[in-house]
């Protein structure tokens, strides 16, 4: 509370300072003859006179025409590049209210849609890892945030009518290696070694689909005793982030036991305006930011606009993806999003506090002399970090205040406070 008034004392002191010096110029001659501050005409003398064919305010020492502080009205009319001169009442004002300038920077800025979104998986690399057939599990091998490769065991399970199916695939490959040798001895038909090599392969076909192979089935044969285990997988690399499963339950088939993503990828969904629908397409780059990093932009692709308009919030849904190798962006986080329509290298940029507004016409102040300054309109674009993209209206040479220009705009509008010329 403290800073706040002394911030608002401030500005009344800069106030009062400039009023007081635009009145004194009522009063007084302040300036020497030709300083640009001829100020000494009598009450009733005319503060115009024509010098070299051009109608001077002898209040400021411009133009008549051009002498904003007289003909503060004229602001509103002029158009990018065009101004009105402002005289300040000495050439230490800029001084005592820290006016400080500076020529625009040159740099890249972008035009984009501000969107609001929120990030989730990508459900191109999202797997729900369920149990394929009912029963126990006996060992769960992964935690939650294990990263895991495409193919790794994650749980085994015990199932009775898996392991009646691997002791009927035994029997059958049993009876198979038999009559291929009774068939080599030509004790045997074709047409049985055909029945036994369907038989076996019908018995294998269900195991094959729970990812037994031939292989393993045969060294159950082998070994009668060993208990027969289902192996669950994963489909792809990537994090373990769900996990229902733990050991010793009993399961149904297609009960869910982990959710596994790739994290190196994700989706943002994106609320964009229906007003704006018409400069988006798919394929444009998206910036996303995170309240969380506040210092980092995440940069990706447009891939999915949606055909309808939400009718209470007159928003269309849109997806956009982003590499995100570090896994640092967490599913369900609320972001902002920026589509880049129209990306400028070499654009004009100057500091937001630079522009004041008039009329609601945008307007810099560009320093002619040490108490001179041009009160000059221009066309703005966007603001992109920080900064104030000027489209037209200004030189790269000009040097524009940039601190403390409501004093100037004040200047400006002095004569509507009664601190105009003295015939006004």
């Amino acid at each position: 509370m403290r800073s706040r008034l002394i911030r608002v004392g401030a500005f009344i002191l800069i106030i009062t300072i400039l009023v007081l010096g635009f009145a004194g110029c009522k009063e007084q001659a302040t300036h020497t003859e030709g300083d640009g501050h001829d100020h000494g005409h009598e009450e009733g003398e005319a503060h115009t006179a024509v010098v070299d064919g051009v109608v001077m305010c002898t209040e400021h020492s411009v133009a008549e025409d051009q002498c904003g502080v007289c003909k503060p009205q004229l602001v509103g009319q002029l158009k990018p590049g065009e101004g009105m001169k402002v005289r300040l009442p000495s050439l230490e004002s800029t001084k005592i209210v820290n006016v400080q300038t500076a020529a625009p920077q040159i740099g890249l800025t972008a035009d984009g849609v501000e969107c609001f979104a929120e990030v989730s998986f990508n459900q191109n690399a999202l797997a729900q890892i369920v149990a394929p057939v009912s029963g126990i599990l006996q060992s769960v091998d992964v935690d939650l945030g294990a990263k895991v490769e495409e193919g790794q065991v994650v749980a085994r399970l015990w199932s009775a009518s898996v392991a009646e199916a691997v002791a009927k695939a035994v029997l059958t490959h049993q009876t198979l290696e038999r009559e291929r040798t009774l068939s080599a001895g030509r004790v045997t038909s074709q047409a049985t070694l055909q029945e036994a090599e369907a038989a076996n392969n019908a018995a294998c076909l269900p195991l094959r689909t729970l990812g037994f192979t031939e292989e393993r089935i045969d060294e159950f044969g082998h070994k009668p005793q060993e208990q027969v285990l289902l192996e669950v997988r994963t489909p792809f690399a990537g994090e373990i982030v769900e996990r229902t499963a733990v050991r010793g339950s009993l399961v149904e088939t297609g009960k869910p036991l982990f959710l596994l993503a790739d994290r190196s990828i994700v989706w943002a969904m994106l609320q964009v305006p229906e007003t704006a629908l018409s400069r988006v397409q798919k394929g444009l780059a998206v910036e996303l930011r995170v309240d969380s990093l506040p210092d980092r932009v995440f940069t990706g692709k447009l891939t999915w606009i949606g055909p309808a308009v939400n009718e209470r919030t007159r928003m269309t849904l849109a997806r956009a993806e982003f590499a995100d190798p570090d896994g640092v962006l967490k599913d369900k986080m609320f972001a902002t999003a920026r589509i880049l329509t129209r990306q400028t290298e070499n654009a004009m940029l100057l500091p937001p506090e630079a522009v004041q507004y008039v009329e609601g016409k945008p307007l810099v102040f560009v320093q002619l002399a040490g108490d001179l300054f041009d009160a000059r309109a221009v066309r703005l674009g966007v603001k992109f970090n920080g900064h104030q993209e000027v489209l037209a209206g200004l030189e790269p040479q000009d040097s524009i205040a940039v601190t403390h220009t409501f004093a100037l705009k004040s200047a400006l509008l002095m004569s509507r406070l009664g601190a105009g010329c003295a015939d006004d």
